[in-house]
């Protein structure tokens, strides 16, 4: 895995809290809901006995909120996934204490030095979590795959399940490139590379489009911080494969029937494109002018700063993604264009606060009942939940990241740095330049300026606390 890495000089932890408390992030939980992750039953109701599945679940290290895990095997006509998902709505009745939070946290919100859970951690991180120390309620989807890698059949029900371990997504690639002689590889886990691979070829030939996309983080280390732009694994595409398979296979199943709620993203237009291509240019990433977005972009791997900017580029410019709930009538516009496919979410239900609804409505579509009312009733105000809620996510994502660049800036006050035009904003008179190193992206007066322009630039002051920097043009 490729790190470009850069030292934060100060603990950063102040300026984390500062911006908690400027998003108006929940930092606790109240007494009642706390009460109820504590005494909460899990419904009564039937389940599969799926206990003697081997599921594995891939996360990041250290992660205890875990809310899938997967098991695959071959069969005649092609492959089976399994994939068990944390039955939240188990847990969490309609109407109370915890369900009422939740609708006003809307996703986990995650800092470098702590998170804010969507769920009280002891239900998130402990009794729905399919941590691998002992049976759990669970949601069990069964999806066949033909040969091509194409969904022939499915199912969703409720189960008790048995995850038999936790894995990183490190340990996960070391297993399937050792092999079978590697300790704890499974024709299973082998599978996945199969199964991945075959999902990634029908996405592209849906001209859809899964940006190689580094995370770019703040991340504590036991000298402090560092901002980290972290290349994917291949496992990470692989295993995501499974979760965008999981949810096509479940937004197209709710608009046969008529119910449910979508993640929606319109294509990026030819204007959008265009300014993409001189982003390209500005940081020397060789587009040729034959080549269509989504076949580009596939092929992008961000192993040098201007990479991974661009790729952060691109991903920002597949704007106006969002949820739209329906009963009845079918959206005008229901494709995520990224995916090129119908899509919900679905999989994340520990996280993520529209999971645990949508995941009801299938349930009742697949066992051909009435779905649930408090989950019907609520499509119509989820997609503003989630709204404000993605937002927040945004707004804390950009603050943490633009903390860290001030930080990272704040000794080199006074020093020149090579840096291209990538973006004109008219409205603010700004244009906004990509330094080469490290890898910042600000803002300088626009004064003419236009896309792919290089220029050199002056860091004339910092505000670490404020997250300001302030660049002017290089009269040398």
């Amino acid at each position: 895995m490729a790190h470009l890495t850069f030292k934060a000089p100060d603990d950063l932890t102040v300026g984390f809290d500062a911006i908690r408390q400027e998003l108006d992030i929940a930092r606790h939980f109240s007494d009642e809901v706390l009460h109820e992750a504590e005494t909460a039953t899990v419904l009564e109701t039937a389940r599969r006995d799926a206990t003697d599945i081997p599921f594995i679940a891939i996360d990041p290290p250290g992660s205890t909120d875990l809310d899938q895990a997967y098991f695959a095997s071959a069969i005649a006509s092609g492959y089976r996934v399994l994939y068990t998902i944390a039955d939240v709505a188990s847990f969490v009745r309609p109407g109370s204490a915890i369900d009422a939070e939740s609708r006003k946290r809307g996703v986990t919100l995650y800092s470098p030095d702590q998170r804010s859970p969507l769920h009280p951690p002891r239900l998130s991180e402990d009794r729905a979590s399919l941590l691998p120390n002992g049976v759990r309620p669970a949601l069990l989807w069964t999806i066949d795959l033909n040969h091509e890698g194409m969904p022939t059949t499915s199912n969703l029900e409720r189960a008790t399940v048995k995850v038999r371990e936790a894995i990183s997504y490190a340990e996960a690639q070391a297993r399937i490139d050792g092999g079978s002689g590697t300790p704890g590889w499974s024709e299973s886990l082998d599978l996945l590379r199969t199964i991945g691979t075959l999902r990634q070829q029908r996405e592209a030939d849906r001209g859809g489009v899964s940006l190689n996309l580094p995370a770019q983080e703040v991340v504590k280390t036991e000298d402090g911080y560092t901002l980290e732009f972290d290349t994917a694994l291949p496992v990470e595409g692989w295993n995501a494969q499974i979760s965008l398979l999981t949810g096509i296979v479940a937004g197209t199943t709710m608009v046969d029937a008529g119910v449910g709620i979508l993640r929606t993203l319109p294509t990026p237009n030819e204007d959008a494109l265009r300014t993409l291509r001189h982003q390209a240019k500005a940081l020397d990433v060789i587009w040729p002018e034959e080549q269509r977005y989504a076949d580009f972009i596939r092929g992008v791997v961000p192993d040098t700063p201007q990479k991974a900017a661009f790729m952060l580029k691109a991903a920002r410019s597949l704007r106006g993604a969002g949820y739209v709930g329906f009963n009845g009538t079918i959206p005008e516009h229901p494709e995520h264009g990224a995916i090129a496919s119908i899509y919900s979410h679905v999989t994340a239900p520990l996280r993520r606060l529209v999971d645990r609804f949508g995941n009801e409505l299938l349930l009742a579509i697949f066992a051909d009942a009435e779905p649930a009312s408090w989950a019907v009733e609520a499509l119509d105000e989820l997609p503003s939940l989630m709204g404000r809620a993605r937002s927040k996510e945004s707004a804390l994502d950009r603050a943490v990241v633009g903390l860290a660049e001030a930080a990272i800036l704040e000794p080199h006050v006074g020093e020149h740095f090579d840096a291209f035009v990538v973006d004109l904003n008219q409205r603010r008179e700004h244009a906004v330049i990509q330094i080469r190193e490290p890898a910042v992206v600000a803002e300088i007066p626009l004064n003419g300026r236009s896309l792919a322009e290089q220029v050199s630039v002056r860091l004339d002051g910092v505000d670490v606390i404020r997250r300001t920097v302030d660049f002017k043009v290089d009269a040398r």
